[in-house]
């Protein structure tokens, strides 16, 4: 099974890179940007488990090594959401 792992700043967090990119993209002529937030995703191959056993394994690697979650949250979707 392969699952994905989003993982993103909260929304507290300033974000200068996502500042960063929206500036740009309204300098190119896409003055409809309002803004950006960025982050990163992970996918995770899993093998010899079920979506119900995998969710919390996977939740638990993204709190302890994906992610810091002082500054950042994630999300984690498996092949049938």
């Amino acid at each position: 099974m392969k699952a994905v792992v989003y993982v993103t700043l909260k929304k507290t967090v300033l974000d200068p890179q996502g500042a960063t990119i929206a500036r740009a993209l309204q300098g190119m002529g896409h003055p409809e940007v309002a803004s950006v937030r960025q982050g990163k995703f992970f996918e995770i191959e899993l093998e010899g488990m079920d979506a119900e056993k995998a969710k919390p394994v996977l939740e638990r690697i993204a709190e302890d090594v994906l992610s810091n979650p002082v500054i950042e949250e994630f999300r984690v979707v498996l092949p049938t959401e």
